[in-house]
């Protein structure tokens, strides 16, 4: 399969129509479950898929290492061109490197102020026009109002959408059939897109709590599949 044929089929234009086409620039996206549940395989999913249409993206990674945060992308993209049979894959792999920066922080040492400055540094002295951030592990419990207001206002700023991974406590997300955890209580309006990630039986489930105005649990009709951490339709 050709690269262009590749992107057409992907799972993510599933997830895209799911919240009427996509994030978007200029919104933030929080996915979030208990810790281990695949919140990281699932960023770096959507960021490949942005690479593979030559988009740019920042990964900021609050719990792992850069090599560790690389060794993702390479499984990741491996086992989609393994399951796709992409043509010229190396090839394939090695011009989307181009597009992508890797950054590793301590949210308690640098808070996100200073990551957002390095970021900003980054787009603008480093010539670096991102089209997606990704921030993995953000701590809710270091984190207010007017931080996640600086994030959305960076992303309107640079032009970006934003992606955020969260972990929560079993007892924070138990029991809720599709009403939104009280922790997102006071940042809930900063966010355009609330993703829970779900553990079956046999799969990672998907289900929409907030898309943009409208706040009901949403079913997306995909999954993460334990075996391959790719997304893919039910």
């Amino acid at each position: 399969m050709v690269k262009e044929e590749l992107i057409k089929r992907s799972p993510l234009r599933i997830f895209e129509k799911s919240i009427h086409g996509g994030l978007g620039e200029g919104n933030i996206g929080v996915i979030f479950s208990k810790e281990g549940v695949g919140k990281t395989a699932c960023l770096v999913h959507i960021a490949t898929d942005k690479l593979l249409q030559g988009k740019h993206v920042i990964h900021v990674s609050f719990s792992q290492r850069v090599n560790h945060v690389m060794n993702w992308y390479d499984d990741i993209f491996n086992e989609i061109a393994k399951k796709r049979d992409l043509e010229s894959a190396r090839v394939v792999h090695d011009q989307i490197l181009k597009n992508r920066v890797v950054m590793n922080f301590s949210q308690e040492a640098a808070g996100v102020a200073k990551v957002l400055k390095s970021l900003k540094l980054m787009i603008e002295q480093g010539h670096f026009a991102a089209d997606a951030v990704i921030i993995d592990g953000l701590d809710l419990k270091g984190v207010n109002s007017s931080d996640l207001s600086a994030i959305k206002e960076f992303s309107k700023e640079s032009n970006c959408e934003v992606w955020v991974s969260v972990s929560l406590e079993p007892s924070q997300i138990a029991d809720l059939d599709g009403s939104v955890p009280k922790i997102f209580s006071s940042i809930l309006n900063e966010i355009s897109v609330l993703i829970k990630l779900e553990t079956k039986p046999d799969h990672i489930h998907f289900e929409v709590l907030k898309d943009r105005e409208d706040i009901k649990a949403l079913d997306m009709n995909l999954k993460l599949d334990p075996a391959t951490l790719l997304i893919a339709e039910l």
